[in-house]
């Protein structure tokens, strides 16, 4: 199926590993043009190879840390004057410190809140106006089950995740008559660090997989390309009616414990 953004721009961040990566490789293999950030420069570098492999336009590797203001300046102007702006945007943040209630301090909760919320918040001010000018726009973030239920021992991401889900709920009414289009991904257990780091914290990391395998219908752990594919969709021309919604993508999961 031709998406019909080849030639677009699209920036993600968070893409040196993961679902991020997913989302440069699928987006690239449609021929939008490539900006991939994240910290660390190798791994970026090594992932934006793996990108080119299959990319039909440019590909663009620039490290930046999304809590820095002034990275998030930066990153947009390079990519601005390399391809003139940028169409699409997919905004997915870092992972805020596991813990419950007791487990957290204020500092930590603040730390989410900055890499969640406030990275979004500066990306959306950076990127809308020009989208908004040009009249075309797709912006996607992907967040966590945490925007519709609370998740055990993920205080920090329940206590912010909702709060970038529903900046874009509301941008989304204001930027749509300009052609522009703000959609949230709730992915389900999808296998990652993120999830990886939740099997190695378990007592019994095999009970821990299982049940977490046994809530889903489908019958298996979600990959990065599954979550890539329902994000390029929603970043397509095919998709101009679908705005401001929270799109499930996790097999159908049942038990979201």
């Amino acid at each position: 199926m031709d998406l019909g953004i080849a030639g677009r721009t699209a920036l993600i961040t968070a893409s040196s590993k993961g679902i991020g990566k997913a989302c440069a490789m699928e987006l690239a293999s449609q021929g939008a043009n490539i900006v991939m950030c994240a910290r660390g420069r190798q791994q970026l570098e090594l992932a934006a190879e793996e990108v080119r492999a299959v990319a039909r336009g440019e590909v663009t590797a620039i490290p930046a840390d999304l809590t820095s203001a002034q990275d998030i300046d930066a990153l947009v102007e390079a990519a601005e004057r390399r391809h003139g702006g940028i169409d699409i945007l997919v905004s997915i943040g870092g992972s805020p410190k596991r813990g419950g209630f007791d487990a957290i301090t204020e500092q930590d909760l603040r730390d989410a809140f900055e890499m969640s919320v406030i990275a979004a918040f500066r990306l959306l001010n950076r990127t809308l106006p020009g989208m908004r000018a040009r009249g075309w726009g797709r912006v996607v973030t992907v967040q966590s089950r945490a925007v519709r239920e609370p998740i055990p021992d993920l205080v920090t991401s329940v206590s912010t995740r909702p709060g970038v889900n529903g900046l874009f709920k509301y941008l989304s009414k204001e930027v749509a008559a300009d052609g522009v289009l703000l959609n949230t991904i709730v992915p389900g257990r999808i296998m990652t660090d993120r999830f990886k780091g939740g099997q190695d914290l378990a007592a019994d990391s095999q009970a821990y997989t299982a049940g977490k395998l046994a809530g889903i219908p489908v019958g298996r752990f979600g990959q990065p390309e599954d979550i890539a594919g329902a994000v390029a969709f929603l970043c397509s021309e095919r998709a101009s009616y679908i705005n401001g919604t929270a799109l499930q993508v996790d097999g159908g999961v049942i038990n979201a414990i």
